[in-house]
């Protein structure tokens, strides 16, 4: 019975039986036909009956496994491996099928190969998870063809596995490779020139051409009989927090994920910079009620504790409490810190009813609020128009969006810090917006 399970017929199967059938059909007219497919009918049989001994002969032919990540990323394409032994004394081909998880929503999954005697190949797919949560990988299915190919035998292997969607921890390596490369220049991190000494002092070196003269040490020289300079710092140990708004406009999709999604991935993201800036990171979020308040430390785990929290959160369908988060800023965070505030505001109005609220917290910290550009109604604004009525919606389309830049004018007239950024840009944005501020000494 678990032989016969594991039976299953080809399409060349299908074909030769559909040929058979259609010559006895024409038999009836051309009796002369009728022995021949008689004849080619039981060869058949008796192909198909040898194919079957042939798969079934031994008890195993192949071998294989699966590998993956232990955390897959949130937003990225993540690498799956295949690898197979075919440890049989025959060439095969293989149809593989492997059980994806059902978030990623995709039924027509797929691979044939041909696999030679006693060969190993290493087959590698991509999947792009969007969603956090745990995704379970079913049974690799792998279906056996020897050189006949009327039949198939199934060969199941590995037990269901589970791995985490985390935030992207790709982004995170990637960019942090950017914002620390000293040698290349490239697209995206912009290197801020440092302004003034507002920095602490880490040394006394010997004068290099091009080092500030305001630098010189008089005293250190005149002993040295060279010219000294004073070596500085950035100032170390300040705090920064990532503040997720999780209300209902978080949710607006843009290219399969929320934009609480990409905030999130890029709160990832800044944490691990300020913590290798030797700053210390810390996370709030809320909507109508208060959500994770991690204080800022620059501990060993710190980035674990803030990617653990981060993997939890969801969105909400309540409006955001920014009366909660200007408590929560005098209550939870002790001493002046640096704020990024990711949320959204899609009218004049949304922003001046939080305005005052976010006056406030600007006082006690420095508050930078990121908000999002909405790229379908950027798009539809760039179209050609054909007619009265398309005209009419392209200059509300317009009009929409030179508020959103109003936005940005109405916040840094208030003294406070503003990013309009696309969703895909967030963290290069955040991240630009991070190092400036520290440059100039403002944190």
């Amino acid at each position: 019975m678990k032989i016969w399970n594991n039976i299953f017929l080809t399409n060349r199967f299908f074909i030769c039986f559909g040929l058979i059938s259609g010559l006895f059909a024409a038999s009836f007219f051309m009796q002369i036909l009728f022995p021949i497919v008689q004849a080619i009918l039981l060869i058949t049989i008796i192909l198909s009956l040898v194919d079957i001994l042939l798969l079934f002969k031994t008890k195993e032919f192949i071998r294989a496994n699966r590998r993956t990540p232990k955390i897959l990323s949130l937003g990225e394409y993540n690498k799956i491996h295949l690898d197979i032994l075919n440890i049989s004394t025959q060439n095969l081909s293989l149809e593989i099928i492997d059980e994806l998880p059902k978030q990623l929503q995709k039924r027509d999954f797929r691979i044939i190969i041909r696999l030679e005697s006693k060969k190993t190949e290493t087959i590698t797919y991509e999947v792009r998870p969007l969603q956090r949560g745990e995704y379970i990988f079913g049974a690799l299915n792998i279906y056996l063809s020897s050189e006949i190919g009327l039949i198939q035998r199934r060969t199941q292997f590995v037990e269901p596995t589970a791995v985490p969607v985390y935030p992207s921890i790709i982004q995170m390596k990637q960019l942090e490779l950017k914002a620390f490369d000293r040698v290349t220049n490239q697209k995206g991190i912009k290197k801020i020139r440092r302004l003034g000494h507002s920095y602490e002092f880490e040394q006394i070196k010997s004068y290099v051409r091009g080092d500030d003269y305001r630098s010189i040490n008089w005293k250190a020289s005149s002993r040295r009989g060279t010219l000294m300079v004073n070596a500085y710092q950035d100032e170390r140990a300040q705090q920064v927090y990532c503040v997720l708004d999780k209300s209902r406009v978080m949710k607006m999709p843009f290219n399969g994920l929320s934009l609480m999604d990409y905030a999130i991935n890029t709160s990832l993201v800044i944490s691990n910079i300020v913590l290798q800036k030797d700053d210390r990171a810390g996370l709030l979020s809320f909507s109508d009620v208060m959500g994770t308040a991690i204080k800022a430390e620059r501990k060993a785990n710190q980035l674990n504790k803030i990617m653990a929290a981060l993997y939890r959160e969801k969105e909400r369908s309540g409006e955001a409490n920014y009366e909660l988060l200007y408590y929560a800023s005098r209550k939870l965070i002790k001493g002046r810190s640096l704020l990024l505030l990711f949320t959204n505001f899609e009218s004049t109005y949304a922003l001046e009813r939080v305005l005052p609220v976010l006056r406030k917290i600007n006082t006690l910290h420095l508050l930078v609020v990121v908000f999002f550009d909405n790229l379908e109604i950027r798009k539809f604004s760039q179209e050609e128009v054909e007619d009265t009525e398309e005209i009419y919606m392209q200059t509300i389309a317009q009009n929409y969006l030179a508020e959103k830049t109003a936005m940005v004018q109405q916040l840094k007239q208030f003294g406070i810090q503003a990013i309009l950024t696309r969703p895909e840009e967030l963290a290069v944005n955040s991240i630009n917006k991070y190092l400036e501020l520290k440059a100039r000494g403002l944190i």
